[in-house]
């Protein structure tokens, strides 16, 4: 059965980006020890992001002037964007941009992922779009050991602890690795 999983990056104050919607803090972590994440793209068939993050890898990858880059991070996979703005697309890649509520797009999205797993990159309010729609299954975290006084928030939604199952705690080099189940 297809799930949908928040698979996301954190500081360990709870912010996926810093002030200026940057990952370069994560990206000064010592990935060594971290486990590959290949094993978790290929149970993925569908990515879905909100428009501060696509248009973050867009620039900071240079994708729309390097459009073959986009398969290095997205694969063949669909990228379903929420967005009220109309964005730029890297030639050959398959992007969905949708406006409105995620309980709308949710058959879409599900449809385009077939027997494979639904992976919402983020941010942190899209995540909790899904959450509200009683949509998400899965939050998998890798915390960094670093230290952000603001910004993007995780999950900027009140869950109580009766919504959360810890399913498994591990240490991989620099990051705990949380993974919880959501109950409906």
């Amino acid at each position: 059965m297809t799930q949908v999983i928040y698979n996301t990056a954190t500081s360990f104050t709870g912010f996926i980006a810093d002030e200026s919607n940057s990952l370069s803090w994560l990206f000064a972590v010592d990935t060594a020890g971290l486990e590959d994440q290949d094993l978790f793209l290929a149970g993925i068939g569908v990515v879905v992001e909100g428009s501060t993050t696509y248009e973050w890898v867009l620039r900071e990858e240079e994708l729309l002037a390097n459009p073959h880059k986009w398969r290095e991070f997205y694969g063949d996979r669909p990228t379903f964007v929420f967005t009220s703005r109309d964005l730029p697309t890297p030639d050959g890649a398959d992007v969905r941009f949708v406006r409105g509520n995620v309980a709308a797009a949710l058959p879409a999205i599900l449809a385009a992922a077939g027997e494979k797993d639904v992976w919402v990159v983020g941010g942190g309010d899209l995540a909790g779009q899904f959450l509200d729609a009683d949509a998400l299954d899965t939050i998998m975290l890798s915390v960094a050991p670093v230290a952000l006084p603001g910004a993007a928030p995780l999950l900027p939604r009140r869950v109580e602890s009766d919504r959360l199952e810890l399913v498994s705690a591990t240490a991989q080099g620099q990051f705990a690795i949380l993974t919880y189940r959501v109950r409906r």
